[in-house]
């Protein structure tokens, strides 16, 4: 037992160091560093090390009880920064992601349906434009129209082919619903179930998560994790931008987070979408079996529609009168 809470007390800890002291104390740093230079002197490193120098001198810090109360401002103060880009972390999450941006106050719901009606059109002329394209490209394969192509007029077509896809995945992989691309991303895994399984996954995915082997639950935990972990890259970078009202340097360093944040953002959001649908599709026959549902052995849209009615909770009866 005492080497079960010790071993917790020291997973802890550790989680506590890497999450918010070491970028809180990052943070500080900058922020002292801002405060120390200004505007003036922002990439003054002698002046910098003057002041560090200055104030290590001073008779407070060098006493033991002076160093320990330093010290223990500095973890507070790390500790209060990285709690403060958690709490802006959920803000930031639920704005790239947009599931609710129809409820959002008038000002930002009216710029979230601007954009995704762009989005929208945006995603409708890349779609159109590469099945034309592809058309084009099967008929002449067939031989259905002339006259033929020379082996240039072939790469060129292909390279629009090619161009006009590119645009159309650059918008999203289904017809945009929500005003940012890692959410439409996100909402394409519950379009392409629907339309390929007629399974609604909001309703079933709650009880398909307590079948899944306990491995994959892992894997789904990891990538939904990760995905909050490249949110909290943009949430430090917007705490890093009132720092520029006193030093300059800030505001190249806020954008650089904030491009990395926004990257990692991308790149893990349809990590974790091909991870839900993969596993949706794999185990989908499990919930069925577990509910004593008879099916063929492979996902269909007749097992989709009979799991979704059987998992929809009814609404409540009418009050008599």
């Amino acid at each position: 037992m005492i080497g079960f809470w010790s071993g917790l007390t020291g997973k802890l800890a550790e989680r506590w160091l890497t999450l918010l002291v070491l970028p809180g104390a990052f943070y500080l740093a900058a922020a002292a560093t801002a405060r120390t230079l200004g505007w003036t002197h922002a990439l003054d490193l002698h002046q910098l090390t003057t002041a560090i120098t200055t104030r290590v001198k001073n008779p407070t810090a060098t006493t033991t009880g002076g160093q320990i109360v330093l010290l223990a401002a500095i973890l507070a103060g790390a500790a209060a920064a990285g709690l403060a880009a958690q709490a802006l972390t959920s803000v930031v999450e639920r704005l790239t992601l947009a599931p609710d941006w129809e409820t959002w106050p008038r000002p930002l719901r009216t710029v979230a349906g601007q954009r995704t009606r762009s989005r929208q059109r945006t995603w409708t002329t890349a779609h159109t434009t590469y099945h034309q394209l592809r058309t084009a490209a099967e008929a002449r394969a067939t031989g259905r129209t002339q006259p033929p192509q020379t082996e240039a007029q072939r790469t060129v077509a292909q390279d629009e082919r090619y161009a006009a896809y590119r645009k159309w995945m650059r918008v999203g992989l289904e017809n945009p619903h929500r005003p940012t691309w890692s959410g439409d991303r996100l909402h394409a895994v519950t379009v392409r179930m629907d339309r390929d399984l007629h399974l609604n996954l909001p309703i079933v995915w709650p009880y398909l998560w307590t079948v899944l082997p306990e491995l994959t639950r892992i894997e789904v935990t990891a990538a939904r994790t990760a995905l909050t972990k490249t949110t909290t890259l943009t949430a430090w970078a917007l705490l890093y931008l009132p720092l520029t009202l006193w030093w300059w340097p800030a505001l190249p360093l806020a954008t650089g987070i904030a491009l990395v944040g926004w990257r990692r953002t991308r790149t893990t959001t349809d990590t974790y979408a091909q991870l839900l649908e993969a596993t949706t599709r794999l185990h989908l026959t499990t919930l069925a079996t577990q509910l004593g549902i008879t099916h063929t052995g492979a996902p269909t849209p007749a097992l989709g529609d009979t799991l979704t009615h059987h998992l929809h909770t009814q609404p409540p009866a009418p009050n008599p009168h």
